[in-house]
């Protein structure tokens, strides 16, 4: 069952990470720098985060607490970036570390107590626990995306409208 899970997990993190990708895919680059207001974050500030929190979360995983003296998170909120080659530098830096990190786990270790801000979690936990953080990061990219776009935006899943003809085409396929 373990191994399921950990296949599961990567699969589930490859799927974000696709989303966020497909969405950077459609915008300019000055699209990926824009705020609604000054309290909302842009794109490319909600990466920045992701990758402060990936670096300090994934780095020596099962070794040592999750939330890193040298992480500056109040730093992660303070857009520094200047364009998309650096926002998908840090983008990419930070899935490295996590799917790094998630090749030392295993059955094995599955159940071991490891720490998040001096909070233990088993390694599955924690894994859960990240998995339920990223998407709701990534649901806000794909939102910014669409806001900006508008009607240009071209749908990450089934578009409106499309319902009925993309089941029609899955009920066809045999099962698998």
């Amino acid at each position: 069952m373990e191994n399921n899970y950990l296949q599961s997990i990567r699969k589930q993190f490859e799927y974000y990470k696709l989303l966020g990708e497909k969405t950077f895919d459609q915008l300019t680059d000055e699209q990926l720098f824009w705020q609604y207001n000054t309290e909302s974050n842009s794109i490319a500030t909600i990466v920045k985060h992701l990758w402060g929190n990936m670096l300090s979360r994934w780095t020596d995983f099962l070794t040592t607490d999750g939330e890193k003296e040298w992480r500056q998170r109040e730093a992660e909120f303070e857009n520094d970036q200047q364009n998309r080659e650096e926002l998908l530098t840090k983008w990419n830096e930070g899935w490295d570390c996590l799917f790094n990190a998630l090749a030392l786990v295993n059955e094995d270790n599955l159940n071991d107590i490891i720490y998040i801000r001096n909070e233990g979690h088993t390694v599955m936990e924690a894994i859960n626990r990240q998995l339920a953080h990223y998407p709701y990061h990534i649901g806000q990219i794909v939102f910014i995306g669409k806001m900006v776009k508008d009607a240009d935006w071209a749908s990450l899943s089934i578009p409106r409208g499309g319902s009925s003809q993309f089941n029609a085409e899955k009920f066809q396929r045999v099962r698998r």
